[in-house]
């Protein structure tokens, strides 16, 4: 169990991040325990997206300089290849053609008109959502920023539950769609939720209770598009679970902005 355990450790942050892992086992087993484990790789994700964010608003430079800091370190973590998922994603989407057809062109290099005003969107809606969290403090904007990484991880965590197909055969997706019992994907999420209250009752007041709300509205409208694109496309891809990050952490940045 040990072993597995490291070999999953070793799948979330080969696969999920740039961070110098090499992933030493890839079959479905260890897909289940990376999966498992994406939660851990957003975490460090988010803490190292919020520490430029203080460090710039702790040095003067103002909350709108960090929280452009904060929401590129992901990008820059990922090799972009969430944000390039989302595109992706949206293309075949608005594209309102069948599957096959959709599919194919999510594969294509270029980047249509649908997915170049969905990453402008996203990313100024995370922005704007960072700003006015650093706005009220370096806590504020550091929490909101591991909470968006951990809980846009773990929306990947339950996309990869038992019952959810690939869309194609090869793949990030095929590798693995279906590898999470869904009562490992609800354990996980409950120690996940409750982990963002604990971030958020440090910061005192209702802290807890949004915190949690927040990463719960994230998987909520995650799980909606997770849905549509099972619809769509006949199951999921790697572009897909891009956008699901991208959908989680951006939902859960703003979120945070109400109350």
């Amino acid at each position: 169990m040990t072993s597995l355990n490291s070999h999953g450790i070793r799948f979330a942050f080969g696969t999920l991040t740039v961070l110098p892992v090499r992933v030493t086992r890839w079959d479905r087993a260890a897909a289940r325990a990376g999966m498992l484990c994406a939660p851990l790789a957003g975490l460090v994700v988010g803490l190292l997206a919020a520490v430029p964010g203080v460090l710039l608003l702790l040095l003067g430079s103002g909350p709108l300089l960090a929280a452009v800091a904060s929401a590129a370190v992901p990008a820059v973590l990922t090799r972009g290849l969430h944000l390039d998922g989302l595109a992706d994603t949206a293309d075949g989407l608005g594209s309102g053609k069948p599957a096959d057809d959709a599919l194919r062109i999510m594969k294509q290099s270029d980047i249509g008109p649908f997915g170049v005003i969905t990453l402008l969107f996203v990313l100024l809606a995370q922005v704007a959502a960072l700003h006015q969290l650093y706005g009220r403090g370096w806590a504020q904007g550091a929490a909101a920023a591991a909470v968006a990484a951990v809980t846009a991880r773990l929306a990947l965590t339950l996309a990869s539950r038992r019952g959810v197909p690939p869309a194609r055969p090869e793949g990030l997706g095929a590798a693995v769609a279906g590898t999470v019992t869904v009562r490992g994907a609800v354990a996980t999420g409950v120690v996940v939720v409750a982990g963002c209250a604990g971030a958020g009752a440090l910061l005192g007041g209702y802290g807890a209770l949004r915190h949690a709300l927040a990463a719960l509205a994230a998987l909520g409208v995650a799980q909606l598009l997770l849905r549509h694109c099972v619809r769509r496309f006949g199951g999921v891809t790697g572009d897909v679970f891009g956008a699901l990050a991208e959908t989680a952490a951006t939902t859960a940045l703003v979120a945070l902005t109400f109350g």
